[in-house]
Order: C-alpha cells, then structure tokens, then sequence
C-alpha cells in the first residue's frame, strides 16, 4: 500500500495547529512586546542618568535609600523585598528591582531617587518562557510547543514544495511525449 505522503502531511500540519494554538499565541505576543521594550515605558521604564560614572553608594546606602518609608510602591522594609540590583557604572544608575514589580532608579554616588516605576518586562519574560503559568510549563508544555512548531515548519516546506515538484514533473513528462522520437543512427551494413 503506498502511503499518501501529501495527507499525511496536511493532517499532521492541521493537528499540530490546533494542539500549539494557545502556547503559541502567547509566545508570539510576548515576544513582541519584549522586542519593543526598550521603545515602550509602559513595558520597561527608560533608565534616567545619574551622575558620576563610578559608582560610591554602599549596599546599605542602597537599601537605605529605596526603604517603604521612602518609596511606599516598592514596598521594601528589608533585602528579603529586593528581587536585583542592576547597576549601570556608566549610566550613573543603580536599579533596585521589587520582587511586587516595582523598580526605583537611584544616582549610584548620591543615593537620590531619580524614578520609581512599575516594570512589566520581568513579568512579560515569565509569560513568554511559560513559568509564570507553572515551574513545569516551560518544560511540559512550551517546549513541546516549539517542537511541534518545528514540525510544522517541516510540514508546511513540504506542503509548499510538493505542488512546485508535481507541475515539474507533469512539465517533463508532457515534454517526453511531445519531443520527435529521437532518429537512431543506423550503421551502414557492409556490401
């Protein structure tokens, strides 16, 4: 029995859509929120210059500075409330990272506040690797998203090629029947 490589193919690539749809969508959303972070406030706050590009404030400076009574919107009493520094020398910045969400801007020398605002970014990066749904999402369920979607790109290089492959091969086969039968050359019989 020969196998019909082209239904196979469909339906393969037709499943394979309807089980990725949703791991896929969220993907594809996420991610291009996360390509225009930098561009987009409301995703990322724009990192305000500090002064200096050496940075002198301690860590207990630093905690000091970003305190509940400071700024109540981060809501940090102690270190256990801090989620990351990101200290940027060059910028004149250290970034205080909530683990609520929130991210203070402070001068690095100073210690003054020069923004507090709400950072979406980390919780759109644990959308798109699929943590924030479960610590297993990443592995159980988007991972075999991605394979699938591999396959479907396989599938789909070979939905596009295999009408492209069949007309060339109905083109050579109907230049075979309309191409003169080539004259065989016959040797001259010897007298």
């Amino acid at each position: 029995m020969k196998t019909n490589w082209g239904r196979f193919h469909r339906k393969t690539h037709y499943w394979a859509a309807i089980i990725i749809f949703i791991p896929v969508i969220i993907v594809l959303i996420s991610g291009l929120l996360l390509q225009v972070k930098k561009e987009m406030d409301w995703v990322q706050p724009p990192t305000i210059k500090g002064q200096g590009k050496e940075p002198t404030l301690s860590f207990e400076a630093i905690l000091a500075s970003v305190t509940q009574d400071k700024v109540p919107e981060a809501a940090i009493k102690s270190w256990k409330n801090i989620k990351k520094l990101d200290v940027r020398p060059k910028k004149g910045v250290v970034k205080v990272r909530a683990k609520n969400g929130w991210e203070v801007q402070i001068d690095h020398q100073t210690g003054d506040i020069l923004q507090v605002a709400y950072r979406r970014s980390d919780l759109i990066e644990e959308i798109h690797d699929g943590s924030f749904f479960h610590e297993h999402a990443k592995l159980w369920l988007f991972l075999p998203s991605a394979i699938i979607l591999t396959l479907m790109w396989i599938t789909g290089m070979y939905l596009f090629a295999q009408p492209i492959m069949k007309r060339r091969e109905k083109r050579k086969q109907r230049d075979l029947l309309s191409s003169p039968p080539k004259a065989e050359s016959k040797l001259a019989e010897p007298a």
